[in-house]
C-alpha cells in the first residue's frame, strides 16, 4: 500500500501535468490516496485515531491544490472509507459517532481551506485588474498597451502595419494652475471619453501612459490611415470642450504624434521613439495639431 501511494505521488509529480489534469488523474489522486489508506487500515484492522489523522492528509491536499469539486470528492471518499472501516471493526453506535465527528472535521477543514483559496484568487484577480486599469480615466495602463503592441507586432495584423498615436494635453499645467487639480483630473477623464468615442473597441487600444499623456494603438493600420485618424482625434478634442461645474466651457487641445511599423520603425522601442519624436514636432509646431514620424 505504501509503495502504491509513493508510485501515485511520483506519477503526479513527474508526469505531464496538463495531460494528467485532462485525464482526471490530478483530481482523483487525493481520493485514490484515501482508498489506499483505508485498504491499509482494513488489512491491519486498525481504526485508531492515527488512521483517521492520515485521512485528513489527502483532504488537505485536495482543498489546497484542487478546485472545490476535487476537494468535495476527497472529503466524500474519506467519509465513505471511514464509514466502511468503523462499521467493520467497531459497534454500530460507536462507528456512527466516529464517522460524524471525523466527517464534520474533514468537511469544515476542507471548506475553510477552499474558502481561503477563493479569497486569495479573488484578491489576485483584483490586484491584476487594478494593475491593468488606470483608476482615474478607466483606460488600460502602459503595461497592457505594451503587451497589446507586442502581440500586434507578432501577429498576422502586422502585415498591414501597426500604428501608435501618442496624445499629450496642451498646457496641462496651466489648466491645473488656473482651475485646480480636480478640474485637471476632469480634463483627463473627458479626454479619455473623447478618444474612446473616436475609435472602435475591437480595433484599438487606448492607454494612459502617465501624467497627461495618452496613447492609442491601431493594429492593422497603414501610415496614411493612422495620420488621418490622428488628425480626427485632434479635431474631436478641440470641438468638444469640457463643461466645468459653473457651466462654463474649457476648450482643451492636444498635440499628437503618430508612427507606424514598418514605415517608421521595425520594433516596439523604435516605434515609441518615433511617435515621441513626432509628438514633440507637433508641440514645437504650435500645438493643437498632429505630426507623423519621419520616414
Amino acid at each position: 500500500m505504501a509503495a502504491a501511494a509513493a508510485a501515485l505521488a511520483a506519477w503526479c509529480w513527474c508526469g505531464d501535468a496538463d495531460r494528467l489534469d485532462r485525464a482526471g488523474v490530478i483530481t482523483a489522486a487525493p481520493a485514490l490516496g484515501t482508498v489506499l489508506i483505508c485498504a491499509q487500515a482494513w488489512h491491519t484492522g486498525d481504526v485508531s485515531a492515527s488512521v483517521q489523522v492520515f485521512l485528513a492528509l489527502p483532504v488537505i491536499a485536495a482543498a489546497t491544490q484542487l478546485r472545490a469539486g476535487g476537494a468535495a470528492l476527497a472529503v466524500a471518499t474519506a467519509v465513505a472509507g471511514d464509514l466502511v472501516l468503523t462499521t467493520r471493526f467497531l459497534p454500530l453506535s460507536a462507528a456512527l459517532t466516529d464517522v460524524v465527528f471525523v466527517g464534520t472535521t474533514l468537511a469544515v477543514v476542507s471548506l475553510v481551506l477552499v474558502r481561503l483559496l477563493d479569497v486569495q484568487e479573488a484578491d489576485k484577480a483584483e490586484l491584476a485588474r487594478l494593475a491593468a486599469v488606470d483608476t482615474l480615466t478607466g483606460l488600460v495602463t502602459r503595461r497592457v498597451l505594451d503587451d497589446a503592441l507586442a502581440a500586434s507586432l507578432s501577429s498576422a495584423a502586422s502585415a498591414a502595419g501597426t500604428a501608435l498615436v501618442l496624445v499629450d494635453v496642451d498646457n496641462f499645467k496651466t489648466i491645473n494652475d488656473s482651475h485646480g487639480h480636480p478640474v485637471g483630473d476632469d480634463a483627463l477623464r473627458h479626454l479619455a471619453r473623447v478618444l474612446a468615442s473616436c475609435v472602435r473597441d475591437h480595433d484599438a487600444v487606448i492607454s494612459r501612459m502617465g501624467g497627461d499623456e495618452l496613447a492609442v494603438l491601431l493594429p492593422g493600420c497603414s501610415a496614411q490611415v493612422a495620420a488621418a485618424r490622428a488628425g480626427d482625434l485632434v479635431q474631436a478634442v478641440r470641438d468638444r470642450p469640457l463643461v466645468l461645474p459653473d457651466g462654463t466651457s474649457l476648450v482643451i487641445t492636444v498635440s499628437v504624434g503618430v508612427a507606424q511599423v514598418p514605415r517608421h520603425a521595425m520594433g516596439l522601442r523604435e516605434l515609441y521613439a518615433a511617435a515621441d519624436a513626432a509628438l514633440y514636432r507637433a508641440k514645437r509646431g504650435g500645438r493643437d495639431q498632429h505630426a507623423s514620424a519621419m520616414a
